[in-house]
């Protein structure tokens, strides 16, 4: 599994609303753009625009069912976007331990030598 950054899936799942229709759906199993603007503070529209975003990078399927889609999580592409997560949060610990190397050998030079005026 590569975890490899990719943008547009992180753009998806940047969005506290679009994780929010992620979570409802992990939760139900499935659901309608009717559905989870019944149980979200946004409009059934905008629904809609954000399942379309979670669809297009694959984060969501769509089924028709009568004169609505039924969305389902795909379960393989979340868990690659969790690698992903995952995979910078490690990076990043290392740079922010790194970061904290630095600040304290700096303090220690400091307070070896006095502060300068």
């Amino acid at each position: 599994m590569s975890t490899s950054v990719d943008d547009d899936l992180w753009s998806a799942v940047g969005d506290p609303t679009r994780r929010r229709m992620l979570d409802l759906l992990l939760a139900d199993g499935d659901g309608t753009a009717t559905g989870l603007s019944e149980r979200l503070p946004v409009t059934r529209q905008a629904v809609a625009k954000h399942l379309a975003v979670l669809d297009r990078v694959g984060l969501v399927h769509a089924t028709p069912a009568g004169r609505e889609r039924r969305y389902r999580v795909d379960e393989a592409q979340l868990a690659r976007a969790v690698a992903q997560l995952s995979s910078v949060g490690a990076a990043w610990d290392t740079r922010l331990r790194t970061i904290k190397r630095i600040a304290e050998a700096l303090q220690r030079a400091k307070d070896e030598h006095g502060a300068q005026p």
